[in-house]
């Protein structure tokens, strides 16, 4: 069924394809498969670029969730760089505190910072390039400059009187003349140049290219980044949103024992299409669930901009979303149903739930399995706030409203969180990964390092005995999701986007106009897009709102008066409002090769495609 709206052509190439959320990242990926990289290569490079050009959405200190594509194994794996809760973090520990949830920013919420290990085992065992040239453009950036995108120094405006007043060491970075700096020149941060450089020094010791990557991350996670975290961690009092001053949990005995771990990933099917997502101590399996779901809601027969697609969608996100509260958690600590989450019977019963003609104003996990769900405290938040100091943040800054600045504000200003890069190079390799953590408004920067580390922590909960409770050696139950997809058992799409809670609604229209109703990447990217906010959400107080959907303006106003009249509370956002998604598609030429093909959010005029 033909779109009611205006479409754009993706990017094309044969040599390679990459798409992210900074035109840097993926100018830099692009580059190294030019000089004979493969997606490995390519994506580790983008993704360290990016802890560089997007420092308000992810750092070094920062996770990162990875699919990837072999095709020399024939194979796609889950790699793991979620980094787990302190020994010490435990819910009497935060209770004897006085508190009923984790702080959202600050020392406490941290957790071991897993990006730096996910990158260099994704590079070791699957890349080509040494370490030094993967990390060069990171370091000659953070050296020399690079230019800044509206929202750093909006971000950076925001938290000026928590940096002077409390957080010397991040202001030292963010504000090194004292001063809010201006988008219009350039920027360096020095202090990561420094860090990545000491790290090549020591690790070029080492005899050849995988003992000096493992060397690498030993230097690390055990060795001069590794004892300079648990120095600062251990010893100063930082405040946070308890209104106190409090030391860290975070030791180097947590991070000497962390690796990053490879899965196999989660799978649905959906008519020609194989949707895989990590496992459920992220938040992927939503986005299958809602898959799952769209078998039984006849999608395929309503325009893809019609109240019924729209609310049919929105009311299977509400279920999965449900069920993401009740029963999500880390496998390897707690059982998940995951089995009944994903079978098509069970799939077919959430979906008999939604009403064709009323939206749902109530929070209903499922029974998979015939388990009974648990939910947690939910009116801990209302607690937490009635004492909390919140005049330097909450859980989430880099989705925070945020003034004005100064003689650029009145430039169109781009509200989103994460990172996200796709690549697949010319042999077929596809890569999909969405880092985040370690803003730079999250916690301080660690000063021998100049850069903060994740506050992933705060999305555990304090109930005991809960899938999500927090548990020492955990990983917490992240809402970075990446995706990738098989058609017709071959390997065909990486996508992905930041966007917190908001990741696995996007993508969901996004995949069901692709694969339902033949839009392109460009066009199923472009599309009026919406989010709904039915549960608690995952960062910091937590706080939980019903039955409200934001839609973007472009959106037909008969599909808005539409959803009016089935019962949702509706907020019409901006017309370019709503998703960040990228994507790269691989498809076999009739003469031999692949076509290659990628798109990426035009949304706030930063994310980038680029083939060749």
């Amino acid at each position: 069924m033909s779109p009611t709206f205006t479409t754009r052509p993706e990017i094309r190439g044969t040599f390679g394809v990459v798409s992210s959320t900074h035109w840097l990242a993926s100018q830099v990926a692009m580059s190294v498969l030019e000089r004979g990289g493969n997606a490995y290569d390519a994506a580790a490079a983008g993704g360290f670029m990016l802890q560089v050009v997007e420092p308000h959405l992810n750092g070094p200190g920062g996770e990162v969730p990875i699919l990837f594509w072999s095709e020399r194994d024939k194979r796609m794996q889950s790699l793991c760089g979620q980094g787990s809760a302190p020994a010490l973090a435990t819910p009497a520990y935060f209770r004897a505190m006085g508190l009923d949830m984790v702080p959202g920013i600050g020392l406490l919420p941290a957790t071991v910072p897993g990006a730096f290990g996910a990158w260099l085992t994704l590079l070791r065992d699957h890349g080509t390039w040494e370490l030094a040239d993967v990390l060069r453009p990171a370091i000659d950036y953070a050296r020399n400059g690079f230019p800044l995108v509206p929202r750093i120094p909006q971000a950076i405006f925001a938290v000026q009187d928590l940096f002077r007043q409390e957080w010397s060491s991040s202001a030292a970075v963010w504000m090194p003349d004292g001063k809010v700096p201006h988008p219009d020149r350039l920027f360096r941060t020095p202090g990561i140049a420094a860090t990545y450089t000491r790290v090549l020094e020591e690790a070029s010791r080492a005899s050849d290219r995988r003992a000096r990557i493992d060397a690498a991350h030993d230097i690390w996670y055990r060795g001069f980044v590794a004892q300079a975290i648990d120095n600062y961690y251990r010893n100063t009092a930082i405040r946070d949103t308890t209104g106190e001053r409090n030391t860290g949990l975070l030791r180097l005995e947590d991070l000497a024992d962390w690796r990053a771990t490879y899965e196999t990933p989660l799978t649905t099917d959906i008519g020609r299409y194989t949707v895989a997502k990590c496992g459920p101590w992220s938040q992927g399996t939503v986005l299958l669930q809602q898959l799952a779901m769209a078998r039984h809601l006849g999608l395929d027969s309503v325009a893809p901009d019609s109240t019924e697609f729209v609310h049919r969608v929105a009311e299977a996100a509400k279920l999965a979303f449900a069920d993401r509260l009740a029963w999500y958690g880390d496998p390897n600590a707690v059982d998940v149903p995951v089995a009944g989450l994903l079978s098509d019977e069970y799939a077919r019963a959430r979906a008999a739930l939604i009403n064709g003609q009323q939206a749902s104003k109530v929070l209903n996990p499922g029974h998979p399995l015939g388990r009974v769900p648990r939910l947690p405290d939910l009116e801990a938040a209302v607690r937490t706030l009635a004492k909390a100091d919140t005049r330097f943040g909450v859980g989430e800054p880099t989705f925070a409203q945020l003034p004005p600045v100064q003689e650029w504000a009145a430039r169109e200003i781009f509200v989103g969180d994460t990172c996200h890069i796709d690549v697949i190079d010319r042999d077929g390799n596809m890569v999909a990964a969405t880092p985040s953590g370690g803003w730079l408004s999250s916690s301080p920067a660690v000063p021998e390092l100049g850069f903060s580390l994740t506050t992933r922590l705060q999305m555990t909960w304090l109930d005991d005995d809960l899938p999500g409770t927090l548990r020492p050696g955990m990983r917490p139950s992240t809402t970075l999701s990446p995706g990738m997809a098989l058609r017709d058992g071959e390997p065909y799409m990486a996508f992905g986007t930041p966007g917190g809670d908001q990741q696995d609604q996007w993508t969901a229209p996004f995949f069901l106009r692709h694969a339902l109703h033949g839009m392109n990447l460009q066009e199923a990217i472009d599309a009026p897009s919406w989010h709904v906010d039915h549960f608690p959400g995952s960062f910091w107080p937590r706080s939980t709102t019903l039955n409200r959907i934001t839609v973007e303006g472009r959106m037909p106003a008969a599909t808005l008066d539409g959803l009016r009249a089935a019962g949702h509370e509706v907020k019409v956002g901006a017309d370019w409002s709503e998703g960040r998604i990228s994507a790269c598609t691989r498809e076999p030429e009739a003469g031999g090769g692949l076509q290659l093909r990628a798109g990426a959010n035009p949304r706030g005029m930063q994310s980038y495609a680029v083939g060749r």
